[in-house]
């Protein structure tokens, strides 16, 4: 998992400097945890700026790299895309912040958030600008016959772009 969390942070820095929203991403073993997989998908020259940025660092002895390959015949595709809590710590301390929540009012929020446990794999990410540490939760879409065309984000996640299932 640690492994993931790092190769995810990386995989987002380099798809940030690149300002690129054409690349998306995999875990062909999600199921309960997003798995020891990472598929990265885009197009040939894409994926080949990507590789050139030389952008897993120190843990690629860690890691096995394949070749870029094409996608197989009769495959499906889904989205990934990031769900994230209606309640947080974040939130409340943004609520507090303004006024907008009493101090009598804190706990029962406290006690929605600690009910709304969200149950889909997620990455521990840490922001490289502040340091924080937080949950990038990520649902599966349902699965399509046709891809659909669309931007990712620098995670390599979208609500509405489809990457191939395989």
């Amino acid at each position: 998992m640690m492994l993931m969390n790092s190769l995810c942070s990386k995989l987002h820095r380099a798809l940030h400097d690149m300002r690129s929203t054409a690349i998306g991403v995999s875990f062909p073993k999600y199921k309960k945890t997003l798995g020891n997989s990472l598929r990265v998908h885009g197009s040939s020259s894409s994926l080949v700026e990507l590789q050139s940025k030389n952008w897993l660092g120190g843990i690629n002895g860690y890691c096995q790299v394949a070749d870029i390959d094409s996608v197989p015949e009769r495959v499906q595709f889904r989205t990934l895309r990031r769900i994230q809590p209606k309640k947080s710590a974040a939130k409340l301390r943004r609520l507090e912040k303004r006024g907008s929540i009493s101090y009598g009012e804190v706990n029962g929020y406290q006690l929605k958030m600690s009910s709304e446990n969200l149950t889909t794999p997620y990455l521990e990410l840490t922001s490289a600008s502040n340091g924080h540490r937080h949950r990038r939760y990520i649902e599966l879409g349902p699965l399509l016959d046709v891809p659909v065309p669309g931007k990712f984000d620098q995670f390599g996640l979208s609500k509405t772009a489809t990457i191939p299932w395989f």
